[in-house]
This record gives structure tokens, sequence and C-alpha cells, in this order.
């Protein structure tokens, strides 16, 4: 086969993030960037200029840019972007607050359901507001036992909020890979789903996360996240309650 499979239509492309990309690009800097390969060259000739534009073409969120857009760049590694710039992650993901899909889950089997922006928002909220009322705090660190479901993004964007480090394993993990993973970061809360399925088959974790939390005596509170069971009980986990 020597064509393409599908092309875009000229509106579509006319409408495209990327043909506006181009265009504030060739009009800021005066390159000529007529397609995605002229863009890509420019990307790489001029680095500087191409990451300034993207800031502002993304429109990204700051307290402060600074001056510098890239230090050290001869280095690899050792190279930094935005060097002075100071934002928070959280700010910038949820900028959105209106009633459109954010997330659409599925789940093995089929059910799933969709998460707006001004629900994932106000969940986000919620975690964060509970964070700091435990103590929570910038450098702090926050893990989560979880699968791929909407409560492990927001648990990590609640922690990014507040400026906490956030750290994740998949719950098929074992009890000694989840020790050599979050041993290493000394978590102050730990999120665990009650269990996980696979290959049509529901493994409950609660048990796993018991021993998990015997071994790491930095962990002060941990929140067992619903999967399998709409309301599990936690007292399998010591000092656990439910999300």
């Amino acid at each position: 086969m020597d064509q393409p499979l599908w092309r875009p239509s000229a509106d579509r492309i006319a409408a495209a993030n990327l043909t506006r990309f181009r265009a504030q690009v060739a009009e800021r800097w005066g390159e000529t960037v007529e397609d995605f390969a002229a863009l890509h060259r420019f990307s790489v000739a001029e680095p500087q200029k191409f990451w300034l534009a993207v800031w502002d073409f993304a429109g990204v969120i700051a307290a402060t840019r600074g001056s510098a857009v890239l230090r050290d760049g001869h280095l690899m590694p050792g190279a930094e972007w935005f060097p002075d710039a100071r934002l928070n992650f959280a700010e910038n993901m949820l900028r959105r607050r209106d009633g459109t899909p954010a997330m659409i889950f599925a789940a093995e089997g089929g059910a799933g359901r969709e998460v707006s922006w001004r629900a994932l928002h106000d969940l986000v909220s919620r975690m964060a507001q509970a964070l700091e009322a435990a103590g929570i705090g910038e450098g702090d660190r926050v893990a989560g036992y979880l699968p791929n479901i909407p409560e492990a993004v927001a648990a990590m964007l609640a922690a990014a909020s507040i400026g906490a480090v956030w750290s994740s394993c998949s719950p098929d993990f074992g009890v000694r890979g989840v020790l050599d993973r979050f041993g290493q970061i000394a978590p102050r809360i730990l999120f665990a789903a009650d269990g996980y399925r696979y290959n049509g088959t529901e493994i409950d974790c609660r048990a796993r996360i018991a021993a998990v939390v015997r071994s790491l005596p930095t962990v002060e509170r941990v929140v067992v996240v619903p999967y399998l069971d709409d309301n599990p009980d936690p007292r399998a986990v010591l000092d656990a309650m439910t999300l």
C-alpha cells in the first residue's frame, strides 16, 4: 500500500491547533514553517524560540516564567528549561470547569463512566482539602496503589495542587514490588484500591495493602478507594478509611 488510509480535509487542517501554532510562529519570529517538517527544523535550530512559542500558545499558567528559557542547553543531561519558572501542574490541568468530559473511563467487562471537568475539579478540591487537614504539605509524599481509574488521576492532581510529591504503582504489584518503590520515598498517605479485575477475575487487595502498610512505618493514613465494591470494609487495613 503506497497511499495513506486517511487524509484530513482542507477544513480540518485549517482548524487544527498545529496550523494555528505554525501561523503564530511565522508571525512572531518571521520563520517560514509551511509544513510539519519545517516546524520540526525550526524547533531543532531555534529551541528557545520554539519552546517560548509553545509556552505562550498553550497559555501556561504560572506565578512567574522568568527571563531564561534554556540554561546549559549544551548539556545532556543537565539542560534546564524555564529554570526560574514557578507554576502548579494541577492548576494548569484543571483550568476547565465545564460539563464536558475530562475523562472517559472503561473498566474490564465494559462498565464505564464519564467524569466532567467540573466533577474532576470538585473531587480534586475535596481530596486536596483532606490532605491538608491531615497535615500534608509541600514536599510530603503521597502514594497511590491504584489501577487506572479516575480517582487515581484525582489523587495525583490533589497531591500536586498542594505541592506534595506523588508516586504510584499498579495493584498487580506484589508486596515486595510495592515496598521496593514506595520504601524509597517514605509516603505519609497511601491511596489504595480495594482490588482490581484481571482476565475476568476479581482480586481483593486489602490483605496485600495491610502487609505493605506494616512495612511502611511512615504511612500515617490509608485511604481505601472503592473499585470492586462500592462500599468496601477498610478494617482489614490498619488505620484505614474509605475515600
